[in-house]
This record gives C-alpha cells, structure tokens and sequence, in this order.
C-alpha cells in the first residue's frame, strides 16, 4: 500500500511539474489583460468563466495536450518560419497553426449561435494563444522543433533555448505572476493604443524580429546565466505587456 502510494504521488507531482510549465508567463499575460478590459468585458467574462479569472484559465490549453481527444490542437500553438521570412510568405502548416487558431478563437466567441461550453472552450484558447504569439519561439524553425533540439545550459543545467524563453529566465526572476504583471512597464493610454493599432499578422511578424536577434545573438558559449538574462529580460517584459494589452483589446471588441 506504502509503494502504491508513492507512486501515485510521484506520478502528481511530475504531472503538476508538466502542467505548470511556463505557467507564471500565461498567467501574467492574463493578468495584464484583467487589468485593462472595460467593465462590461469583465462582467461578462466573468458570467461566462463562473467566476475562474482570465489568469487560472491562461493554461488550459497546455493542460489539455496530455488528452488525445484534442491532437487537433497542437499545431495551433505555434508557427514555423525561417528566419529571412515573414508570415505571409511562409509555408502554412495544413493542420492550422497560432494565426489560424486565434481567428477560430475570436470568430466563435463573436458568434451569436455558439453555446456556452464552446464559448468557454474558446476564451481559454484565446488567452493562451495570445500569450504564444508574443513568446518568440513559438515562431522559430521547424528544424530544430522551436528552438527545442538547441541545447543549452542555463545555470549550469540542462535545458534548451526554447524552455529558456518559455519559463527558465521568468522562473529565474522568483517572482509571481501578480508581482511580474505588477512590475511591467507603466503605458500611457497614446501608448496602448500604439501597441494595438497594428493587425495580428503584424503582431507576429514583430515577435518573430526578435526571434531572428535570439538565433543570431545566441553566444557559442553555451553556458548561459545573469548575463543572459540581463541582457534579455526586458525584452520577455516587453512582449507579456504587449500581450496582455492586446488581449484585453481583443476581448474588449468580442464583448462590446
């Protein structure tokens, strides 16, 4: 009974580890957007959620890889491109991909017939996806899996230069995700407006400029630490703000 036991809780701990991967990222980027909707947009999102917060469902759709019922889903995560490319003139994944995703996401929720789990389902899409399309290797090269097969060392452990932008230099930073949200840059309302004023496709040709400066300016050496994440941190800043200003944004002009 002991061993059972301890093989159970081994198997929830390894799981809760894989759910929260990359987590306090989404969970800024929902934050961020909470902070910015109207009232209305809050009031009926909260009618739709049952009262979950933008932030607790910004990591749904990781959560749900692990089921085979959503396979469909995966390519919606990302986008592949070279680096001398831009979104549209990229190949498109047949299956879809973040852009396909993200119109799905908002034609659904802006629909008058759709039914409330569907409109549940989508709005946890949505937040997360937004949240993918300002993390930069989300839109790398389909060689090397996003930047997954580049090896790494971050702090003297192993890792890749996909995780290190997904979660290793905002795990690093020991903050939560409200004190992160809390510390991003202040904007002004002309400045908002400036971040989005552009469409989505350009959004992700901006993210994937900076995916280009990462391969670029990744140092032979490897052994990646402080000076890295000085180097690169704000940039991570920069993006989950833009994020959560244009999620707040999108959902502002669904729930008019």
């Amino acid at each position: 009974m002991k061993a059972t036991f301890v093989i159970i809780l081994s198997f929830f701990i390894s799981s809760f580890k894989f759910l929260n991967w990359g987590a306090i990222g989404h969970r800024t980027v929902g934050e961020v957007a909470a902070q910015n909707i109207s009232k209305k947009t809050k009031t009926e999102i909260e009618d739709l959620l049952q009262g979950a917060s933008l932030a607790y469902i910004s990591t749904y759709a990781d959560e749900i890889k692990s089921d085979d019922r959503y396979k469909a889903f995966n390519s919606w995560h990302y986008a592949n491109m070279k680096l001398d490319e831009n979104y549209e003139s990229s190949k498109k994944n047949s299956k879809g991909d973040i852009i396909k995703a993200i119109d799905k996401c908002i034609q659904v929720l802006k629909s008058k017939t759709a039914s409330k789990e569907d409109n549940q389902f989508y709005l946890k899409l949505l937040v997360h996806f937004i949240g993918d399309l300002h993390q930069p290797l989300h839109l790398g090269m389909k060689e090397d899996l996003g930047g997954n097969k580049i090896q790494i060392k971050w702090f003297g452990k192993s890792s890749n230069l996909h995780r290190l932008w997904d979660s290793d230099m905002i795990n690093s930073s020991q903050l939560s995700y409200t004190e992160l949200a809390n510390n991003l840059p202040v904007l002004s309302e002309i400045q908002k407006q400036e971040i989005v004023s552009s469409s989505i496709s350009i959004w992700i040709d901006e993210t994937h400029a900076i995916t280009n400066k990462i391969y670029k300016g990744l140092p032979k050496e490897r052994n990646l630490g402080y000076r890295y994440r000085y180097e690169n941190f704000d940039t991570i800043r920069l993006q989950l703000l833009k994020a959560g200003i244009r999620l707040a944004f999108i959902l502002d002009d669904i729930f008019k």
